[in-house]
């Protein structure tokens, strides 16, 4: 049986990197690939028109824009993604940011080694052995390496990125959709390492390149640096009461997409 799997591009407000990212997606990684959904996070510019144009210039690529009810965050975008995977019966789910920091080019040793058939997750990582930072600042990439050590300690397994943009999940491990109750923030990733730790996921980290260019960040810095402090904390004294706990300042009851528009099924209808 062939594994269905399912390419998530989330993004916001990055009409200048989304058709970068799209245009990745060449023939090579298309064979592994059964379906993209790019997730358009209630953008501001022109990120959706980026998107429509690609599928009508590429309509043999299985590319369908979807854009979520309302702002729910990256976080948000993620649950809605996760939903569909399970909801559509894929078997994996890739994440790719729409953000062009990242190369899916990067994850093919991934795909062609079948290493992703081993683990419940195949993280991507900047700081492993191997991987390329290009245009990160220093005072970043010391703070990043500080919460890797801080993360490693408490889950007692080596953590080399707490959330990049390209990652690979089974979908078999989501399906208790235990990540409902995550903050849809940024925060987002670091409840999936604690969550991993805590349901005793397999998981493994791959070297990525990454790079800063014309891209806009959306972290503020000190004052995520001190609720992933508490997020930590939480964790490494509760435990399960924390994660199974809720971590969103607005819960909601759903998070739902619209269809925008499409390019061919992933049937090839």
């Amino acid at each position: 049986m062939n594994e269905k799997i399912l390419l998530f591009i989330p993004g916001y407000n990055c009409e200048n990197q989304i058709t970068r990212v799209l245009n990745q997606i060449d023939s090579e990684i298309s064979k592994y690939i059964d379906e993209i959904i790019m997730v358009n996070n209630i953008s501001s510019d022109k990120t959706e028109e980026r998107v429509i144009e690609f599928i009508k210039q590429n309509s043999q690529i299985p590319l369908k824009l979807l854009r979520n009810t309302e702002n729910y965050g990256l976080g948000g975008s993620h649950k809605v993604a996760f939903n569909y995977a399970i909801n559509n019966n894929f078997n994996y789910v890739i994440v790719l940011h729409g953000d062009d920091q990242g190369n899916i080019q990067d994850l093919l040793p991934v795909l062609k080694n079948e290493v992703y058939k081993k683990y419940d997750c195949c993280l991507g990582a900047r700081f492993a052995k191997g991987a390329k930072l290009n245009g990160y600042s220093k005072f970043r990439t010391f703070g990043n390496r500080v919460y890797n050590i801080l993360f490693s300690l408490v889950v007692r397994k080596r953590i080399y990125d707490l959330g990049s943009g390209l990652n690979m999940y089974n979908v078999n491990m989501l399906k208790n959709r235990f990540y409902t109750k995550f903050p849809d923030k940024l925060t987002f990733n670091y409840c999936m390492i604690l969550a991993s730790n805590y349901y005793k996921h397999n998981i493994s980290f791959f070297p990525i390149s990454w790079r800063e260019d014309d891209q806009v960040s959306n972290v503020k810095m000190f004052s995520q640096a001190i609720n992933v402090l508490g997020m930590l904390f939480g964790y490494f004294t509760k435990r399960g009461n924390f994660i199974t706990s809720e971590l969103r300042e607005n819960p909601k009851a759903e998070y739902t997409a619209k269809v925008i528009c499409e390019g061919r099924t992933s049937d090839g209808e």
